[in-house]
C-alpha cells in the first residue's frame, strides 16, 4: 500500500464510490442512501437538515441490527466512542443544530449500558449508509450492521469542521430549538431583550444559537424576506398597523419589542375572534418568531422532500423553494462577522460603513455556487462559535 493510500485508508475514505453530478458521492448501484446539505448548495447544515438527518436515520436504521465496535479514523474530531454489542440498534433526535444518536444493546440482562453521543454537523457533515465495503471519502465515525455483506452508517464530514461528543447532554449555550421547542424559544427570546446581544442588527442576532438555535445563513435570508413580502402584499390584517417592513440591518431589539405590543393589539381589536379565525390571521400574517419556526418546518414537511436522502441529486426542489438566498436580483452585503446576507429593499440604519449592497447576477447558471457565508478557515476551531 502506498503512503497516498494509507493516508486514504486512515481518513476512512480508501474506496471511492461514483460521483453525481452535483459533486457527492452516492452508493454504487443505486444502494443505501444518505443525507446532508450537500444535495442543493454548498451552504453550512441548519436545523432542516440536522432534524431531516435524525429522521432519514430512525427510518433507514430502525429495523437494522448492529454489530462490533464503532471505528473512527485517525483524523476525526471527537473521540474514541467506547461501545461494544454483539447486537446493538441506532436511534436519533435532533435539537437545533445538534444531534443525538443512541447506541442500544439488543442485551436481554442489559450488561451494556446505552451509549449516547451528540454531533455538530459543522459546514458540511451529513450521515449515509452503505456497503461497508465501499465506504465514502472522509467517513470519520462508523457502526457496521451484523447483516452479511455489512452496511455502514457513517458520519462524513469533508471539511471537518463537524465533532461529537460522549454523553447525552445537549450543549449548554444553546437555547431552545425553533423546530421542536418553538414556545419555549419565544418566550426565551421575549424575556432576555435587555440582553446586549439585541443591541446588533436583527440579522446578526438571528444566528445567535443562544436565541435562535437552528438558524443558519439560508434561513435567517429566507426568514427576514418572507417578513418583508407579508408586508408588501397588502394584507388587512388586525395587526396589519403595526406591522413594521423589517430592513436586515435594524437593531434587533427594536425589531423584537414590538412583537410584545403586536400581541396585545391583536387581542384588543377583536376579542370575539374564533380561535379557528385567530390562527387563520397568524397563518397569513406570520411575526418574524413564527417564521423562524414554520420556514424550517416547510423543509421539513415539504410534501415533496428538498433534501432527499434516496435522490440527492434534487437540486431544483430546493432551489426553487428559496425566495432570496443566492436568488437572481437580491441585494447583499456582508455583515461584521464576515457573513453575507441576502435581502430585498433598504439595507437599514446599521448596515456595515463602507460597503455597498451588491446584485446577485440575474443570469442562468447551472448549479449555485459554493455558500460564499464560510471560507474555510486557517485553524477550524476559529469556525466553533459561528456553527
Amino acid at each position: 500500500m502506498g503512503a497516498r493510500t494509507a493516508r486514504r485508508a486512515a481518513n476512512g475514505s480508501a474506496h471511492r464510490p461514483p460521483r453525481s453530478q452535483w459533486g457527492r458521492a452516492v452508493p454504487a448501484g443505486g444502494g443505501g442512501g444518505e443525507f446532508g446539505l450537500r444535495c442543493a448548495v454548498a451552504a453550512m447544515p441548519e436545523c432542516p437538515e440536522l432534524h431531516l438527518a435524525g429522521r432519514f436515520i430512525n427510518g433507514a436504521c430502525g429495523a437494522l441490527v448492529f454489530a462490533g465496535g464503532v471505528e473512527r479514523s485517525a483524523v476525526g474530531r471527537g473521540p474514541e466512542v467506547p461501545f461494544r454489542s454483539e447486537a446493538y440498534r441506532i436511534s436519533a433526535i435532533a435539537r437545533g443544530k445538534e444531534l443525538r444518536l443512541t447506541l442500544s444493546a439488543l442485551d436481554p440482562a442489559g450488561a451494556t449500558p446505552p451509549q449516547d453521543l451528540v454531533f455538530r454537523f459543522g459546514m458540511s457533515g451529513s450521515f449515509r449508509l452503505c456497503p461497508a465495503a465501499e465506504l465514502p471519502r472522509h467517513a470519520h465515525l462508523r457502526f457496521l450492521t451484523r447483516e452479511s455483506p455489512p452496511r455502514a452508517l457513517c458520519f462524513v464530514d469533508p471539511r471537518r469542521f463537524g465533532s461529537w461528543r460522549l454523553g447525552d447532554a445537549w450543549q449548554p449555550e444553546r437555547g431552545p430549538c425553533v423546530v421542536s421547542e418553538y414556545q419555549a424559544f419565544r418566550g426565551n427570546v421575549l424575556k432576555n431583550l435587555d440582553d446586549r446581544a439585541f443591541d446588533k442588527p436583527i440579522c446578526e442576532v438571528l444566528l445567535n444559537q443562544k436565541y435562535f438555535n437552528g438558524i443558519g445563513n439560508y434561513l435567517r435570508a429566507e426568514i427576514l424576506y418572507r417578513h418583508w413580502k407579508c408586508q408588501n402584499r397588502g394584507f388587512r390584517l388586525v395587526c396589519n398597523s403595526l406591522r413594521l417592513k423589517i430592513p436586515p440591518f435594524e437593531k434587533a431589539r427594536t425589531v423584537l419589542e414590538a412583537l410584545k405590543d403586536q400581541e396585545q393589539e391583536r387581542r384588543k381589536k377583536d376579542p370575539s375572534l374564533t380561535l379557528s379565525k385567530k390562527v387563520k390571521l397568524k397563518q397569513e400574517n406570520p411575526d418574524l418568531l413564527e417564521l423562524c419556526h414554520t420556514v424550517p418546518m416547510e423543509v421539513i414537511m415539504a410534501e415533496k422532500q428538498l433534501l432527499d436522502p434516496e435522490h440527492s441529486d434534487n437540486y431544483a426542489a430546493f432551489k426553487n423553494w428559496l425566495q432570496c438566498y443566492l436568488v437572481p436580483g437580491m441585494s447583499s452585503l456582508r455583515d461584521r462577522s464576515g457573513r453575507t446576507i441576502w435581502f430585498q429593499g433598504e439595507p437599514g440604519p446599521m448596515a456595515p460603513k463602507g460597503q455597498r449592497p451588491r446584485k446577485t447576477p440575474r443570469k442562468k447558471s447551472p448549479q449555485l455556487k459554493a455558500d460564499p457565508e464560510a471560507p474555510t478557515p486557517k485553524d477550524p476551531s476559529a469556525a466553533k462559535l459561528r456553527l
